[in-house]
C-alpha cells in the first residue's frame, strides 16, 4: 500500500471549501467542511475512484443539537437531520463531483481508522486503482463529554493510496493491555504515515493494531 498525498486540517474557524458548489457548501457545517476541504485537497482531480469517509461520531454535535430540539418542540428539522446521518458529508462530496464510484462510511470505535484503511486494503485488493480515504472527528459536546476518551480538538485528514510494493503495512494482534484510547491515538498515526518512523502501535481493548513501513 503506498501513501501518495495528504492533507490535514485542524482549526477554531470553517475552512472557505471553495472547491464546492455553494448550494451543497451552505447545507454542511463545520466538521463536514474540514473533511470535505481535506477530501479535496487530497484527491485526484482528474481521476474517479472509490471513497472512504471514516469518523468515529460524525457530527454529532448536530444529533445533540436535534435531541435538544426534539426533547423542548417535538419536532426537528428534516434539512437538519439529513446532514447529521453518517453518510451525509460522503454524499455531498459524491453529488458535488457528480461521481458514480462507491462511497463507503465508516465508524468503528476507537479502530475507527484501522477499519478505514482496512476496507481501502480490500478494495484495492479486489481490483481498484486507487481509494482515497477521509478520517474527520472532533471532541463530544456536552452532556456526552464526560465519556470521551479522545483528541480534544476538531480535526480532519485525507490520504490516496494505490497498490505497490513498498508502502504501509497494516496488522493487528492481542494484547494482554487493556487500553481504551481512541482518537487520542490518531494524531499518532497520522504523524507516522508522514514521517519516516518505522513503526505505530495503537492498543484497544485486548487488541494491538500495528503500523509498519515496508523497506
Amino acid at each position: 500500500m503506498a501513501y501518495l498525498a495528504a492533507q490535514h486540517i485542524s482549526s477554531d474557524h470553517s475552512p472557505a471549501l471553495s472547491e464546492m458548489p455553494a448550494m451543497q457548501r451552505r447545507r454542511v457545517g463545520r466538521l463536514g467542511k474540514m473533511a470535505l476541504q481535506a477530501a479535496y485537497w487530497a484527491c485526484d482531480k482528474a481521476a474517479q475512484c472509490p471513497v472512504i469517509f471514516a469518523s468515529r461520531y460524525g457530527d454529532i454535535a448536530q444529533s445533540v443539537e436535534q435531541l435538544n430540539q426534539l426533547a423542548q418542540s417535538g419536532m426537528i428539522s428534516p434539512t437538519a437531520f439529513s446532514m447529521s446521518v453518517h453518510n451525509a458529508i460522503s454524499a455531498l462530496f459524491s453529488i458535488a463531483r457528480k461521481d458514480i464510484n462507491s462511497y463507503t462510511a465508516i465508524a468503528a470505535g476507537g479502530e475507527t481508522l484501522e477499519a478505514a484503511f482496512t476496507e481501502a486494503l480490500a478494495l484495492l485488493a479486489d481490483g481498484a486503482s486507487s481509494v482515497l480515504l477521509v478520517y474527520y472527528d472532533e471532541p463530544l459536546p456536552a452532556p456526552h463529554h464526560i465519556f470521551t476518551d479522545t483528541a480534544d480538538f476538531p480535526h480532519a485528514f485525507a490520504c490516496q493510496l494505490i497498490k505497490s510494493e513498498q508502502g504501509i503495512h497494516l496488522s493487528s494482534r492481542s494484547s494482554e493491555q487493556n487500553n481504551l484510547a481512541g482518537l487520542s491515538d490518531t494524531a499518532a498515526v497520522l504523524h507516522f504515515l508522514l514521517s519516516e518512523q518505522p513503526e505505530c502501535q495503537h492498543t484497544v481493548g485486548s487488541r494491538t493494531w500495528v503500523w509498519q513501513r515496508n523497506a
